[in-house]
């Protein structure tokens, strides 16, 4: 019986060593064997070891097992099978985490709107975001158009980086214009943002890359009758006393076009600019931004040209002029023109504008805003109100008929608001969300660099101070030739000032 017992314990010696030879083996090629699995595995092959020898005398069953021995024999098991079957992970150990539930979609106390009647037949759009889309949660399925960059991570990154932001923008363009086309509203100004930096002198780009991406959104809205529109930023300037600044200027106007083009965009594709600055000389800017559309501009992109009266410097006085000598059509702002009014009626405004567009065969467009309530400076009147609450009489008459862009916050919640007041479409409850009713007075625009020197300024003392703003415009802006950087924050607030 002895020889038999040194026999299985020589054997299970053997096996033992196999077992410790294994384990050593794991530990050296996946490097994830810990401390505790080895240290476990010796604990078990000794029980055994001992358990062999002592077979003539067993213990008695009513012994207590040692805590922790079949969690060590399971973790054996784990090892043993990885051995065999695939690399160890010590995640495996860990017990897997269960997916949070989704969210439910939260209840809104959609509050009723004051009833209203009108003859406006138009369609009613927003700028560039939608905030539903945008505001999607997770983060990861937010849908907007305006991914940008700086000229540093364009140097870090590279260019291919750059262009797949442009095709991620043009990719959510076609979701927005779905989701347009399924709460009614078929009319939407596109991001400038849409290719970061294409325009620029030195980091500029071809759009061609995306054109296959860009027929299917313009597509889309084809197949819906949607209209798509541009607006340049205030840093495009016809009218600067500096030929790199009117450059810079024109390779805007023309990213824009190319983008509406490849698009496919018919003429009522329009692209939108102000006057800009006076460069302490009226009359002889004018006479630039005449030469340059006249004389420079390349004829694709005159074609697609639109001026509009603002609050700073060139109201319909200045414009209509103008814009009737050299054909352009003039975009109506409502609220510029109460912010800066001109000594023509907006009625008889209108109908001068509306005969260069039919001329054109382009059908009118307009843009409605509000100040925020409580504004009393220049600078808090300027700022656009979450919403409008009513539209504009001579939308009743002269203007029953045109395209009527909303420029508010709220973005396509204030066209949907309107909806309702006036009962123009059909509105899903579901996309309807409550207003803000804290709105600042504030914008969150670039404040003038220049204090005021009295405490309590007129209105006519803040229009000047903002004209001697906008005059050095371009110098903040536009001077892109040495470098570029300085065009950045200009773009990153597009679409805040636009709106």
């Amino acid at each position: 019986m002895t020889s038999n017992t040194n026999t299985q314990a020589s054997a299970v010696s053997v096996t033992a060593d196999d077992e410790v030879g294994v384990i050593a083996t794991t530990t050296a090629k996946r490097k994830r064997v810990s401390k505790e699995v080895a240290e476990a595995a010796e604990a078990v092959i000794l029980s055994d070891l001992s358990s062999l020898e002592d077979v003539e005398n067993p213990p008695p069953k009513t012994k207590k097992k040692k805590a922790g021995t079949n969690k060590s024999k399971r973790i054996i098991k784990t090892v043993k099978a990885d051995v065999d079957e695939e690399p160890y992970e010590e995640t495996k150990l860990k017990k897997a985490r269960k997916p949070r539930k989704p969210k439910p979609e939260p209840v809104y106390d959609i509050p009723d709107v004051e009833r209203r009647e009108t003859k406006f037949r138009g369609r009613l759009g927003y700028a560039c975001l939608n905030t539903i889309l945008r505001n999607k949660k997770p983060a990861s399925e937010a849908v907007f158009c305006s991914r940008t960059c700086r000229i540093d991570t364009i140097k870090k990154n590279g260019m291919d980086w750059v262009k797949d932001l442009g095709r991620k923008n043009v990719q959510d363009l076609i979701t927005m214009i779905q989701w347009n086309e399924d709460n009614n509203i078929r009319f939407l100004r596109l991001s400038s943002e849409m290719f970061p930096f294409a325009s620029h002198s030195i980091y500029g780009y071809s759009l061609e890359y995306c054109a296959p991406l860009l027929a299917e959104a313009g597509a889309l809205a084809q197949k819906y009758g949607h209209r798509l529109t541009t607006h340049p930023g205030q840093f495009t300037q016809l009218g600067s006393p500096k030929p790199g600044v009117i450059q810079s200027s024109i390779r805007e106007l023309e990213y824009h076009c190319q983008m509406l083009d490849l698009m496919s965009v018919g003429k009522d594709g329009v692209t939108i600019i102000h006057g800009g600055g006076v460069y302490d000389d009226k009359p002889d800017t004018i006479e630039r931004i005449k030469t340059t559309i006249r004389d420079v501009l390349p004829q694709h992109v005159r074609d697609r040209l639109v001026l509009e009266n603002d609050e700073l410097c060139y109201n319909a006085d200045d414009l209509l002029p103008i814009c009737e000598e050299l054909d352009v059509p003039l975009v109506f702002d409502y609220h510029h023109d109460a912010l800066r009014p001109s000594s023509i009626p907006p009625a008889e405004i209108i109908r001068r504008a509306n005969a260069i567009f039919a001329r054109r065969g382009i059908r009118p467009k307009q843009h409605l805003s509000e100040a925020r309530p409580g504004a009393v400076t220049i600078m808090e009147r300027r700022a656009h109100a979450d919403r409008c609450e009513r539209l504009p009489d001579e939308l009743e008459d002269v203007a029953s008929d045109v395209d009527l862009m909303i420029e508010a916050k709220d973005k396509e919640q204030a066209v949907l608001h309107l909806y309702r007041i006036y009962g123009l479409q059909e509105v899903k409850h579901e996309s309807l969300r409550p207003p803000n009713e804290n709105q600042t007075k504030e914008t969150k625009g670039r404040k003038s660099s220049k204090r005021m020197k009295k405490g309590n300024a007129t209105v006519d003392e803040d229009v000047n101070d903002l004209e001697g703003q906008v005059e050095g415009e371009d110098v903040l802006n536009l001077e892109v030739d040495d470098g570029g950087d300085e065009v950045e924050g200009a773009l990153e607030e597009e679409d805040e000032g636009q709106n």
